[in-house]
């Protein structure tokens, strides 16, 4: 526990300045937590990041997260992020034609659907942080993910006795679930209490607690698809980039189910 602490004061310590600061900055910043993630999942599977598709992915992530404007000016004014991912299922799609069938439909796939799982997480955190100085919608997607995670450990501790997925998660109960999932209301309570106003990102108090309560259960799916990904691949930890955590995928898993359901929902 002490080296989870110190680990997360000191990735916050450096984290925090540069979500503060924005711009290519932090887009860069997300951009290379995408990076490591599209490694960790590489890593688990037992493929090399230096292969092929791992260069691939690597740049397809990069076409996913990074504006267009600010990255990658020199392309026309109508050019796309999804389409500029595209590119790169193109070109893994094509080397079935050039290695005579040894890399096939379905060794594209992974590097595929890993390169969407990580772009569309970290591209709906990245705009999140760039709605305005206020920080609103960023604090409260990010109040929802560290809210239920603490809530459903701590509760989850103190009564839980009904598994919620054990063949995934042993230790998570239906009673951690629960108290993530107030623990998750009351914090965004706390962010409407900071941020006053008669809607909150286009919408009133009381459409956004359903929401929340949806947002909450995302983000112990995300946790959860995670935990199976680990125990399908035979791993502890997605990586160890982070003492006492593991990979950047241990500690954003959540975020990358929360985040682009803020999208969809009009919050981001």
């Amino acid at each position: 526990m002490k080296q989870r602490v110190i680990t997360a004061v000191i990735a916050l310590l450096v984290f925090i300045p540069i979500i503060w600061y924005g711009g290519v900055v932090f887009q860069f910043a997300v951009a290379l937590l995408a990076a490591v993630a599209i490694y960790e999942l590489f890593r688990m599977r037992g493929l090399k990041i230096n292969s092929f598709e791992g260069v691939i992915s690597i740049i397809g992530v990069s076409f996913l997260v990074l504006p267009i404007d600010d990255w990658f000016f020199f392309l026309p004014a109508t050019a796309d992020n999804f389409y500029l991912f595209y590119l790169s299922v193109m070109v893994l799609l094509s080397a079935s034609v050039f290695s005579k069938n040894t890399y096939t439909f379905e060794d594209a796939a992974f590097p595929v659907l890993a390169t969407l799982y990580v772009g569309i997480g970290f591209k709906s955190f990245l705009l999140a942080r760039g709605l305005g100085q206020d920080f609103s919608v960023l604090i409260y997607g990010l109040a929802i993910v560290w809210s239920t995670d603490i809530g459903a450990y701590m509760i989850g501790r103190k009564v839980g006795k009904n598994k919620l997925a054990p063949h995934v998660s042993p230790n998570k109960t239906i009673e951690g679930s629960l108290g993530g999932i107030l623990c998750a209301l009351a914090a965004s309570l706390i962010v409407f209490l900071i941020y006053p106003a008669k809607t909150y990102f286009g919408h009133s108090v009381w459409a956004l607690l359903p929401m929340t309560v949806v947002l909450s259960v995302a983000g112990q799916l995300g946790d959860l698809v995670e935990s199976a990904l680990k125990r399908f691949y035979g791993v502890k930890d997605s990586g160890k980039i982070l003492p006492g955590h593991g990979g950047i995928l241990d500690r954003f898993d959540s975020l990358l189910f929360v985040f682009p359901l803020m999208k969809l929902f009009g919050i981001i």
